[in-house]
């Protein structure tokens, strides 16, 4: 069994949908990025890629190529599950955490639960999605950005 640990972080900025895991959330401000700028699927995927020892989002998907600009990060999170298929792996669990001040993610995380899991084609049952505020403190708690963490273990099959 191999662990991996993936943390990301987005500017929330007028003008942009606010997509996390794969939903598009009612709010007045979307996050900022070269892709949809998904925190939480990009957490993910740097937890993935982590525990397979094959190196972060960034070399993967480079912000300075524009086939990356704009797009789904679920695309990118289905590239990730096929590739850790070409190294034998198999998802057992991931863990995740969204922090965030506004908007409430509670109605929301169901079916990113759900689109998650159709992704990866993993059982909805090993996805864990939790979110969080910071009470209010720091750049979260003032409403200028959203993070999302992952864990994630996953199984060499071979």
């Amino acid at each position: 069994m191999r662990v991996g640990l993936g943390y990301d972080v987005h500017k929330l900025v007028e003008g942009r949908d606010l997509i996390i895991g794969g939903v598009n959330i009612p709010h007045t401000k979307g996050l900022l990025g070269h892709s949809d700028a998904d925190v939480l699927v990009h957490a993910i995927i740097d937890a993935l890629l982590g525990a397979a020892s094959l190196g972060d989002i960034g070399k993967h998907f480079p912000d300075a190529s524009d086939e990356y600009k704009g797009i789904n990060s679920l695309l990118l999170l289905e590239r990730v599950s096929e590739l850790l298929k070409e190294y034998n792996y198999t998802i057992n669990n991931i863990d995740a955490t969204i922090i965030a001040e506004k908007p409430k993610m509670a109605e929301y995380i169901s079916l990113m639960q759900e689109n998650i899991a159709k992704t990866l084609e993993a059982s909805k049952n090993a996805i864990s999605i939790k979110a969080t505020t910071t009470e209010g403190l720091g750049f979260v708690g003032k409403g200028e950005g959203i993070s999302a963490q992952a864990i994630v273990t996953i199984i060499n099959c071979k």
